[in-house]
């Protein structure tokens, strides 16, 4: 294997583990923070109980996610040096941004609303809180900007051989960044609310904490129904700005080979190299409407590109059906839940199948990145540089030694940061002491 596809295959396993832990962090922050503010609300003492319980997990997940990301960046040196040569004018200064304006922002709130309990009062505590929650998500705002950037490269000029930057204004507003920011914030928010589902389902079966777990179902099943509706809807949009900035990857992930207007859907496809196998149960005029909003739009497709232009067909098309068939599933689940709150205790087949589909979203999410990074190839900066252009001049003896290490690490880590997670989660809100480290 040679040095560009190990070293693509090195970053995507740091991604994608990373992105265990990045998700919760974002969301389970913002219900965190609206426990408190209900506390301070209400005086009910089980929502203070709630921001302690889930607290504990949350700083288990995020100190995981701090370690994992770590790796991310030194990548960018180490593999793919040419890159960060080629574009971290604009590139650097992004993830500089967000190291130093909200990641130390981040912790440092982070260890205040840890140590601050019996320290500040109910109002100031849930300040931090909020607090933590808002650094937290500033901080996907750079790094989906930079992203943004890869996708649709704009506010920069080419000289002296690199991409310069000429105007910042054009890079932190880029339509695509803010289009990734609001459809990954919605969907770290469906998980969150179905990993409160999922963990209070299971102790709900098991009459555990009755009180305490019934609230924190209602919040995880409202949050999770609106937001995986608002995911949804928003997907929509963003594939529409996709259609126009990068057909090459619609065409893919639809494995849409002829250009024509009225372009129909297939309900059963099976893509093969040079046209799909099978195609069958077409719905007409739906390709249109979903890429222009447009019965009768034209869609181009994978034979106008040149064959060397075109993304992995396979990957970008099941990354895609994979993404929307869990993304049409959860709502689902949800509405039954958000239905059947208050009666619990009559499905209770539903209450344990529920910890089974906390990893929905979760796949739902790297489904929904792999179609955005494998479908952008093989553009690094989609249109300015090519994946095989960026990559260091190493050998493949050294990514192969690091690329082991690395997954053989995570995996420890992995492996004892989640059994730590299922453990606090099983026990209960039964000891709420700050965890001691």
């Amino acid at each position: 294997m040679d040095v560009l596809m190990l070293s693509r295959l090195q970053f995507a396993a740091a991604t994608m583990f990373h992105f265990i832990f990045v998700p919760l962090t974002l969301g389970l922050s913002v219900l965190i923070a609206f426990m408190e503010t209900r506390y301070v609300q209400t005086g009910d003492e089980v929502y203070r109980k709630m921001a302690k319980f889930w607290g504990k997990i949350f700083l288990v997940n995020f100190a995981l996610g701090v370690v994992t990301g770590i790796t991310l960046e030194f990548q960018f040196g180490t593999n793919w040096s040419r890159y960060s040569a080629y574009v971290g004018d604009i590139f650097g200064s992004l993830l500089a941004i967000e190291a130093t304006a909200a990641f130390f922002l981040e912790s440092t709130f982070i260890g205040v609303w840890h140590f601050g309990w019996e320290k500040l009062s109910p109002k100031a505590h849930a300040t931090v809180a909020w607090l933590v929650a808002g650094a937290s998500n500033l901080s996907a705002i750079w790094i989906l900007i930079a992203n943004g950037f890869m996708q649709d490269p704009t506010g920069f000029v080419l000289r002296n051989g690199r991409a310069e930057l000429t105007d910042f204004v054009a890079v932190i507003t880029n339509k695509w960044a803010w289009l990734e920011f609001f459809h990954m914030i919605p969907a770290a928010l469906c998980l969150a609310g179905f990993f409160l589902m999922g963990v209070s389902a299971w102790h709900l079966i098991r009459k555990s904490e009755v009180d305490f777990f019934q609230k924190s179902f209602n919040i995880g099943v409202t949050v999770a129904l609106v937001f995986s509706i608002v995911v949804a809807a928003e997907g929509h949009i963003h594939g529409n700005n996709m259609s126009l900035k990068q057909p090459a990857k619609l065409a893919a992930m639809e494995s849409h080979w002829e250009t024509q207007t009225n372009a129909p859907m297939y309900l059963l496809v099976v893509p093969g190299e040079d046209g799909n196998l099978v195609e069958a149960l077409p719905i007409p005029g739906a390709l249109s409407f979903l890429a222009y909003n447009d019965f009768n739009a034209e869609v181009k497709g994978l034979n106008d590109f040149p064959k060397e232009d075109r993304p992995p067909v396979l990957i970008t098309f099941l990354a895609f059906r994979t993404m929307v068939g869990i993304g049409t599933l959860m709502p689902a689940i949800a509405l039954l839940g958000w239905v059947m709150r208050n009666k619990l205790d009559k499905i209770p087949l539903y209450l344990k199948v529920l910890p089974y589909c906390i990893p929905l979203p979760y796949i739902a999410i790297w489904a929904g990145w792999t179609l955005a990074e494998v479908g952008r190839q093989p553009w690094i900066v989609y249109g300015l540089m090519r994946t095989s252009d960026a990559v260091s001049p190493v050998g493949a003896g050294e990514v192969t030694f690091s690329f082991v290490l690395m997954c053989l690490l995570y995996s420890l880590l992995g492996a004892a940061g989640i059994w730590l997670m299922i453990k606090l989660a099983k026990k209960g809100p039964e000891d709420n002491s700050p965890i001691q480290v």
